[in-house]
């Protein structure tokens, strides 16, 4: 298809789609002569994914960028290649290492990992900007008094769990390791408010059938 068809199908202006071009963030099309090139169906993929991540997730370029050339990297195996696109993604503030809560919050994210039999977590560490802001997250709980037992903590992970078997049913539809991964990304961006609003949803339903209106 011509820059204008993808322009159409894409939704997004052609000026927009050439700012992307040279910026790094969709890959060229198919050059037919030095004033036109053909697109096609992994350009309007790769769109949406960009719009994902900069009209939703409001991620600088730059971030964009480094995110992307995650997804692209085919010399890393599966689990690397997302864990590395996602880690690119903005994560939470760092725990202040000097406040005595952070020890009690990362004892507390070790115990959790173990009762989880989560090896991988545990081997990563905190080489993982996920594993860094769940501390964060549970120093701050510790910090204002709010219960952050790990017994409540364990109920949580595990229905999490259950979400990212879903998710990665749901990415294993797709036929290409590229095209998973994307997916994958897409998902973090998308269904992160959307499970956010179930959850929130969800309390007002158990409250009401609890406590009645």
């Amino acid at each position: 298809m011509r820059l204008s068809e993808l322009s159409e199908r894409s939704g997004v202006g052609t000026a927009t789609i050439k700012y992307y071009l040279r910026e790094g963030l969709l890959h060229p099309g198919l050059r037919v002569n030095a004033t036109r090139a053909e697109y096609d169906g992994s350009h309007l993929r790769r769109l949406r994914l960009v719009r994902a991540l900069i009209q939703v997730g409001r991620l600088p370029v730059a971030t964009a960028r480094e995110v992307l050339s995650h997804v692209d990297d085919d010399t890393l195996g599966r689990t690397v290649r997302l864990g590395a696109a996602l880690w690119a993604l903005p994560q939470g503030p760092e725990a202040d290492e000097q406040a005595p809560e952070t020890a009690a919050a990362r004892a507390a994210v070790e115990q959790l990992l173990e009762a989880l039999g989560w090896a991988t977590a545990r081997e990563i560490g905190t080489l993982s900007p996920t594993y860094r802001s769940l501390v964060s997250s549970a120093a701050t709980l510790i910090r204002l008094g709010y219960p952050c037992d790990v017994s409540y903590l364990t109920g949580q992970a595990r229905l999490m769990h259950q979400v990212a078997v879903q998710d990665l049913d749901m990415m294993e539809t797709y036929p290409t390791e590229s095209e998973q991964v994307e997916a994958a990304v897409a998902s973090a961006v998308l269904y992160e408010p959307l499970l956010m609003a179930l959850r929130r949803m969800a309390q007002e339903e158990e409250s009401a059938r609890r406590y009645g209106l």
